[in-house]
């Protein structure tokens, strides 16, 4: 039976086959990583409602460390190609989240619980949709085939502390090359060896299956080994500022070779880019861009290049970008057009409203995000920026009304219990305001803040006797995760 250290430190010890079984994440610091204690790793290792905890547990996190995407149109996309993947997986039942890194990093990985993260810019290093989707499979893939857990159980055989100081170590390099080399110099000179790659087994199992994976979701499989060889070509002068990506997925030519001879065996045949694609590459473009003028330049560059739809993708980019930049005029020009001649295309349309709402015009940006929620009833994003436009024209009942007709998916994101706090706080029901608000701050990582907020609606007199009951649940809930991440420090 595992002892009472080994119990101790799981946490530690599970984050060490996290890194080993994924791109590891940036940004993060060892004493901020909250952990609960999972208990004993035999037999089974983890149950699911362990993950489920665990997954829930490292996302939390996430958002306190790295910036989280938070843009609703992103967020569907990236989720969306991730469940047309996962539909065709070894577990398709699984139940999967993505998500966007707001990072220019080449990077992306796979956590516990089916957390998958992808920076905006590995997806601006790719040249086509498949190519996107086959990093994915092949996270999937990792997870489907228990990597992180199967790793675990194989480094389990290294003492505790050397393996949290080589942890430590890992993320300390993370964020400062020279003193993580440092760190880890220190560390091998007591002897501690630490492998912290893919086995070499699970990355071509991830490849094979990945590529199964993409095959049956109707994505190009002969994107895996083309988009792995441009990676390691554009990379091969780079020195030790290669990807984090190539890092802990080293792409050998051997290996890119058994991947494309896999990928000969499929069918050949073309694999179009979805618009949403181009628009949503085009979009994290704008986002990341430091230096506006210069990724004017380039757009204009494109504007008279390609086939109509690329060209009509570069004006969406330009229309964005005035938008950036507070020309609104320049942006409402651009998304007129594009919305006249683009009626079944929702992220013209959305941008067209947007501009009117970021305009302070939110008459006109009502009556817009009225006809489009009408148009694309089931859009989720169109919907949570209608309840930004409702909420700013005083109208707190409706807004509410149509976040509680959100799927579930998108009620479980941050931006969902944020907004229904200013819903409530509008409607003159600061407990609930508070409540909602707690769990905002507790999706974010701030447990503290979050204890708070619940603090604060108790102390509002007149409240009800259920909401008395709830508040105090949810304050011991929040007391007993606070302690555990006190502990677990």
């Amino acid at each position: 039976m595992t002892n009472f250290i080994t119990r101790k430190f799981w946490r530690q010890w599970f984050l060490i086959g996290l890194l080993m079984n994924s791109t590891p994440m940036y940004a993060l610091e060892l004493d901020k990583i909250e952990l609960p204690d999972m208990g004993d790793s035999s037999g089974t290792l983890i149950s699911p409602e362990e993950e489920k905890k665990l997954g829930e547990a490292f996302f939390r996190s996430l958002h306190a460390q790295v910036t989280i995407n938070q843009d609703s149109e992103i967020q569907q996309y990236i989720q969306s190609i991730g469940e047309k993947l996962v539909a065709h997986s070894d577990t398709p039942s699984y139940p999967f989240h993505f998500f966007v890194v707001m990072e220019n990093d080449i990077n992306a990985f796979a956590g516990p619980g089916g957390y998958i993260g992808v920076n905006s810019g590995l997806i601006l290093m790719t040249d086509a949709e498949s190519e996107l989707a086959s990093v994915m499979a092949h996270e999937i893939a990792h997870v489907t085939q228990r990597h992180l857990y199967r790793s675990y159980e194989a480094s389990s055989r290294l003492s505790i502390p050397m393996a949290v100081a080589t942890l430590g170590a890992i993320l300390l390099g993370t964020q400062s090359a020279a003193a993580g080399q440092a760190a880890i110099m220190a560390i091998q000179a007591g002897s501690v060896q630490f492998q912290i790659n893919f086995t070499r087994e699970h990355e071509e199992e991830a490849d094979r299956v990945g590529m199964q994976t993409l095959s049956s979701s109707t994505y190009d499989p002969r994107s895996m080994p083309t988009f792995f060889e441009r990676l390691q070509q554009s990379t091969r002068y780079a020195g030790q500022n290669i990807p984090e990506f190539l890092r802990t997925h080293p792409v050998t030519a051997s290996r890119i070779s058994d991947s494309r001879g896999r990928a000969d065996n499929y069918p050949y045949k073309q694999y179009p880019d979805s618009l949403t694609y181009q628009l949503i590459k085009t979009k994290l473009q704008v986002l990341s861009s430091n230096d506006s003028n210069e990724t004017r330049s380039i757009l204009q560059a494109r504007l008279n290049q390609g086939l109509p739809e690329q060209r009509t993708v570069v004006q969406y980019g330009l229309g964005l970008l005035a938008l950036k930049t507070q020309n609104f005029a320049e942006a409402e020009t651009i998304f007129q057009m594009l919305a006249k001649n683009n009626f079944e295309q929702p992220h013209y349309a959305a941008a067209l409203a947007r501009t009117a709402l970021e305009a302070s015009n939110y008459k006109l940006a009502l009556t817009r995000y009225q006809k489009l929620s009408a148009q694309f009833p089931d859009n989720d994003a169109i919907k949570l920026e209608y309840v930004s436009a409702l909420l700013k024209t005083g109208d707190p009942s409706t807004a509410k009304n149509i976040l509680l007709s959100l799927s579930l998916k998108t009620q479980n994101l941050p931006i969902f219990s944020e907004s229904l706090a200013q819903v409530y706080g509008d409607l003159n029901q600061p407990a609930e305001s508070h409540r909602y608000l707690a769990d905002y701050y507790f999706a974010m990582g701030e447990t503290q803040q979050a204890i708070l907020q619940i603090r604060l609606a108790q102390q509002i007199k007149g409240i009800s006797p259920q909401m008395v009951a709830i508040l105090r649940e949810k304050l011991a809930f929040l007391w007993t995760t606070d302690e555990q991440e006190r502990r677990n420090r």
